[in-house]
């Protein structure tokens, strides 16, 4: 039985809801564990902290790469085949994926001091507490795909009339959208998470006496 393209493009948006909120559903667990005691829930203020700061720097710098190259796009469909909804799906990518980046950098900072204050209790309510943070970030990321390439499909070939060869060659630019941020995030969190790692080192052994343990 042939499927039609707004069937098809219902069911991926029907998908990637169900997505979400499942997304949602693991967040909400998450952030009503505790937080452990008082010095636990300083240092987790500290982290979500300087996370937020790194995020939001990060970001600052990729939405200029990403509105260089949106123009670029732009201009290029006006001199080539390139087909012109190329860039607005580039930037509907960049943005999924940035928000995407926002939530698990969201959850994840508060799940780590959930999870120790769990893992306190039993090994097996760490894990979960654990698993729970980490699923909300990759469900999300495929739940914001989906209902990206559904909703872009949708509108190019029953709004905008593209054929459906025209339209999958336009979605390719949600891809790259989606994977530019995903790099930059990919090594800048590197570089920050090193960066946190070296100093962390270095405090422990100074100022708490810890011994190399690598």
């Amino acid at each position: 039985m042939e499927v039609s393209i707004t069937t098809a493009g219902a069911l991926g948006i029907v998908a990637s809801i169900i997505g979400i909120a499942f997304a949602w559903y693991q967040a909400n667990f998450v952030l009503r564990q505790s937080e452990g005691t008082d010095e636990m829930k300083r240092i987790a203020a500290a982290i979500q902290r300087g996370a937020q700061a790194f995020l939001s720097r990060e970001y600052r710098a990729v939405s200029i790469f990403v509105a260089i190259v949106f123009i670029v796009l732009l201009g290029l469909s006006f001199v080539s085949n390139l087909p012109v909804w190329t860039s607005v799906a580039f930037l509907a990518g960049a943005l999924a994926s940035g928000l995407a980046g926002y939530i698990g950098m969201y959850i994840a900072v508060r799940a780590n001091v959930r999870t120790t204050e769990a893992a306190r209790n039993s090994l097996n309510e760490g894990l979960r507490v654990a698993f729970s943070g980490g699923t909300v970030m990759g469900t999300t990321v495929v739940a914001l795909a989906l209902l990206g390439v559904s909703i872009l499909f949708i509108l190019f070939t029953q709004v905008f009339g593209l054929d459906s060869g025209t339209a999958a060659s336009a979605l390719a630019g949600f891809g790259f959208g989606g994977t530019s941020i995903a790099i930059f995030a990919r090594v800048g969190g590197g570089i920050y998470t090193k960066a946190a790692d070296v100093g962390a080192d270095l405090v422990g052994k100074t100022e708490a006496g810890i011994p190399e343990d690598d």
